[in-house]
């Protein structure tokens, strides 16, 4: 368990990611069984996971309405906490995510996430991503959310994807809860400004895509990619694509030795790592299916050694992957 900055909830060093089963869209993970979903989230809470994140735009709504499900017979807000994002809507015109985050469309948005979750309060709602689409002032913004939290709507407040700048813009108008940045061993520049920035303000952070959308697994090879569903969003992401690609699989083929040196499966090797980086609150870890959830669990209960971290690193650098 680790306090989510200065002012949140203890929450398990893990919690589940459920964008993958917001189901099959434009920007979704392929088709998934809404059961499964449901059962997947379930066997992480009964193992102890306390917390689930997820965001409107997930399925366009759908993740929201699985979690909800989920949730049945539970105690939102004590035992089980869920944070939910704003601000993204698919433009089927332009086949591509907007950003808005007008006073007006926040707000909407906040209840159309409170009916599909099935909840009087949202734990911590977060700013999925800047405005990209109407212009608004980040103050505006921030300010919309700060009124949610005043008017009992919201319990914590955060924001995802936010550069140091906006953080600081942010945080003279109300305390920052937490930031949520992309965090794994290919993608690693948030280890640069946006975690220690999070560390000395008591700003939680929430490591997100932490086994680099399952190309840290170790499932993957060049001929198993071909098997991805065809609006799997990961076909168009150029970690799965060259000249990324063979540089990525050179590091996981190397961690992948590691992790069997040290007696542990890659997800987890990938997760902890994440978790070992100073200032990271918790790891958000997807699945669609419980077989899935047991393959990472463990993770929040590995902490890795110097002499670890330090093959991890020589790994990185040999392969070259990534940045940061």
């Amino acid at each position: 368990m680790r306090k989510l900055g200065s002012h949140g909830p203890e929450i398990t060093t893990v919690g589940f990611g459920s964008w993958a089963v917001g189901g099959a869209y434009k920007f979704g993970w392929g088709p998934t069984d809404d059961d499964e979903s449901v059962a997947a989230i379930c066997h992480a809470l009964d193992a102890g996971v306390n917390w689930v994140d997820t965001a409107a735009v997930y399925g366009l709504g759908h993740s929201e309405e699985v979690v909800g499900r989920a949730l049945e017979g539970r105690n939102a807000g004590e035992d089980v906490f869920v944070f939910t994002k704003c601000g993204g809507f698919f433009r089927e015109e332009l086949g591509k995510v907007e950003y808005d985050l007008r006073p007006e469309s926040m707000r909407r948005e906040c209840e159309d996430s409170l009916g599909r979750l099935g909840l009087q309060r949202i734990d911590l709602y977060q700013i999925h991503w800047p405005d990209n689409s109407t212009g608004t002032p980040i103050e505006e913004s921030w300010g919309t959310m700060t009124e949610l939290v005043d008017e009992g709507k919201v319990r914590w407040a955060g924001v995802s994807n936010f550069t140091v700048e906006m953080l600081d813009t942010c945080e003279a108008i109300r305390h920052v809860d937490s930031v949520q940045p992309p965090l794994n061993l290919i993608k690693r520049a948030a280890r640069q400004e946006v975690i220690p920035w999070a560390k000395s303000h008591g700003t939680g952070v929430l490591a997100y895509a932490p086994m680099s959308s399952g190309l840290l697994t170790g499932k993957y090879d060049r001929h198993s990619l071909d098997d991805l569903a065809p609006d799997d969003w990961r076909r168009n992401s150029a970690a799965f694509k060259e000249p990324e690609l063979s540089r990525n699989l050179a590091l996981v083929e190397e961690l992948g030795d590691i992790a069997r040196s040290h007696g542990l499966p890659l997800p987890v090797l990938a997760v902890a790592w994440a978790l070992a980086v100073p200032g990271v609150t918790g790891a958000i870890v997807g699945a669609r299916r419980p077989d899935q959830v047991d393959g990472w669990l463990e993770a929040g209960s590995v902490e890795l050694d110097s002499a670890a971290l330090e093959e991890i690193e020589g790994a990185v650098r040999r392969s070259g992957a990534g940045s940061g």
